[in-house]
């Protein structure tokens, strides 16, 4: 029974002439609704009506020789519309957000037969962009680096991050977004290839990142190691080298103010004074008497 009722809805469907089509374009690009032109005769009419209030939008009746577009109620088909008076084909140019929705084609002729297009219109993608939160750890081996890939003003789009063809992780939004992010952890030293991807159905936009660039103030901690330990090593060297001048300038005056000391330094032996027997002799009365004094050598230390 079940089978028998849509046998008989795609039965009708065809009877009527009803066909639908999806049509996806970018933002201040162009699009064309065809007519295929087995399905017409030039003396049908041809009517294309826009929006769930189907307002007529186009017109073609060759009998009468009308050709006609319409700017809408609101103005936004103006000078955007352009008839193909042949096929019947309707283009849409320099397409906005505003041009989204639903298109019908009606064939007035012998019978009535009409199509419905559904067409969709994606905002112009802009190019991600990547910025770091970087941090060094403490350990020298391992030093990450935290990154953010982010877009404003997007739409019906899929931010992602991948590393190399293998998606890591992603982020989807169907309303407009004023701002949409998404982050990523990744080593310093890590020599994988990462890049991040907005894409809405029609197109896509890539960042590649770089992680020398967005991480350099990593890379210039680790490269200024080197000359850290060289000043060090200047500087240990140079104090040490006072030292050794100190401790041999203090060496030299405590060895001059010792032998200072040393040569002021006099020991005085005993002085021995031996008086012999003198020999008076009285040569006059104003002689002095003779006195012989032996003096024993002194010697200094």
């Amino acid at each position: 029974m079940f089978y028998t009722i849509v046998l008989l809805c795609l039965y009708w469907r065809c009877l009527n002439g009803v066909f639908s089509e999806s049509l996806s374009v970018m933002e201040g690009d162009s699009v064309t609704l065809k007519v295929d032109v087995n399905e017409t005769d030039k003396d049908d009419e041809i009517l294309w009506k826009f929006g769930a209030e189907k307002l007529p939008v186009a017109q073609i009746n060759r009998a009468a020789e009308i050709f006609d577009t319409s700017d809408g109620p609101d103005g936004r088909f103006r000078d955007r519309l352009k008839l193909n008076h042949q096929t019947g084909s309707l283009t849409i140019t320099n397409v906005t957000t505003q041009h989204a929705g639903l298109y019908k084609l009606e064939i007035i002729a012998a019978k009535l037969s009409s199509k419905t297009f559904s067409v969709s219109v994606y905002t112009r993608l802009p190019v991600p962009v990547i910025s770091s939160n970087f941090s060094c750890s403490s350990s020298a081996i391992q030093q990450n680096c935290s990154l953010l890939c982010s877009v404003v003003n997007v739409m019906d789009v899929t931010l992602s991050w991948y590393k190399g063809n293998s998606l890591l992780s992603s982020i989807s939004v169907s309303d407009l977004s004023i701002s949409l992010s998404l982050p990523l952890e990744v080593e310093y030293q890590d020599k994988n290839t990462y890049s991040c991807v907005l894409n809405n159905p029609i197109s896509n936009q890539t960042q590649h990142l770089d992680i020398s660039k967005l991480c350099h103030t990593c890379s210039g901690t680790t490269s200024s190691y080197p000359l850290v330990s060289l000043i060090v090593l200047i500087s240990a060297a140079v104090v040490g080298s006072l030292l050794i001048v100190a401790g041999f300038g203090i060496f030299c005056s405590c060895r001059k103010h010792r032998k200072t000391d040393q040569e002021d330094e006099v020991t005085y032996a005993n002085l021995t004074f031996n008086k012999r027997n003198a020999q008076k002799s009285i040569k006059s009365e104003h002689d002095e008497e003779e006195v012989e004094v032996v003096y024993e050598s002194v010697f200094y230390s």
